[in-house]
């Protein structure tokens, strides 16, 4: 029997050692093909149509009354909800150009922004709004509802807007206002 293991050995040896060459062998011969280059576009031939925009308004402060004035910026339409709803919040950081008063701290960056099929916008915002906010109830109020007012108003799909800091939830912004749940939107508190 101990023959016939190394017959049957030595056979399955020279197998594998003939696989091993048509393997190697074959692998060589087959080439990818690379997609032809496109040339660039000649001058004069590139599109010049411009993204399509959408007009939207900002709620800001201002110094002689407690309510939020509109201010109508410009955002690029076209994209999602979700990305316009993020340009709204960044517009809005970015702040007047009509002399108001932002509500945000200037180092303030959204971080992430989605809304459920429920109508829910969570804004994630940095550290920033948290640790430069300015002190008072009432800054809290007009931050929040900044916020609220400019994504409610402008996005109809949007009703609520739960408001996370870091990707997390806070239990205020300075001390006054519970942002443990999501906001409606209050209108009234729009200047005329």
């Amino acid at each position: 029997m101990d023959k016939k293991r190394l017959v049957l050995l030595g056979i399955l040896l020279v197998l594998l050692i003939a696989l091993v060459i048509i393997f190697f062998r074959s692998g060589g011969e087959e080439r990818i093909e690379k997609p032809p280059a496109t040339p660039p576009p000649e001058p004069g031939s590139v599109p010049t149509e411009l993204p399509e925009t959408k007009k939207v308004l900002l709620f800001f402060l201002s110094e002689n009354d407690t309510l939020l004035h509109p201010e109508e910026r410009e955002i690029f339409a076209g994209s999602s909800i979700v990305h316009q709803a993020k340009q709204t919040i960044e517009e809005l950081i970015n702040g007047s150009q009509s002399g108001y008063v932002s509500p945000f701290p200037p180092e303030t960056k959204v971080r992430e922004l989605f809304v459920t099929e429920q109508g829910i916008a969570y804004v994630d915002f940095s550290r920033e709004i948290l640790e430069k906010h300015p002190a008072g109830s009432s800054a809290e109020i007009s931050t929040i509802f900044s916020i609220v007012n400019s994504l409610t108003y402008n996005f109809k799909s949007i009703n609520r807007v739960f408001i996370l800091i870091e990707g997390g939830e806070k239990e205020t912004l300075g001390g006054h206002i519970n942002l443990s749940r999501a906001f409606r939107p209050q209108y009234d508190i729009i200047a005329k």
